[in-house]
């Protein structure tokens, strides 16, 4: 069987398709658009968690606790067809539970296999959420 090879629109697709899980707060449904072995790391912060339902997971479920609500938007992405990646920067608000307004630039890099996350690689301003 041939791996998944995506093309720009699906890529792109992939990844909102992710943030908009994310923002749902829908562990499930954001895991879902990882490999089994996928590798997420917050590259700035010197973090990594390796596995999608081993650390991957409990990385989204503490995001979820700690803020009442997230929201990432204000895409702009830039695919490479032929390696499978693609890398999206975008604007982040992510709201407390006092109601306290934090904002962030972030850029992330994806790198699929079989039509899903393979790795990504993050980069954040300010404080690390994803801890």
């Amino acid at each position: 069987m041939r791996p998944a090879t995506l093309d720009a629109a699906q890529m792109v697709a992939l990844v909102v398709r992710y943030f908009a899980a994310v923002d749902r707060k829908d562990v499930d449904a954001t895991l879902s658009c990882f490999v089994a072995d996928a590798r997420f790391s917050i590259a700035n912060h010197g973090v990594s968690y390796a596995g999608r339902e081993l650390e991957v997971r409990g990385m989204y479920e503490r995001l979820n606790e700690r803020y009442a609500q997230v929201w990432h938007g204000d895409f702009s992405h830039t695919v490479d067809l032929t390696h499978q990646k693609i890398a999206s920067r975008f604007r982040v608000e992510n709201i407390t539970h006092e109601g306290e307004k934090l904002v962030k630039n972030n850029c992330n890099f994806f790198e699929l296999q079989d039509g899903l996350f393979k790795s990504v690689d993050v980069y954040m301003s300010g404080e690390n959420s994803l801890r």
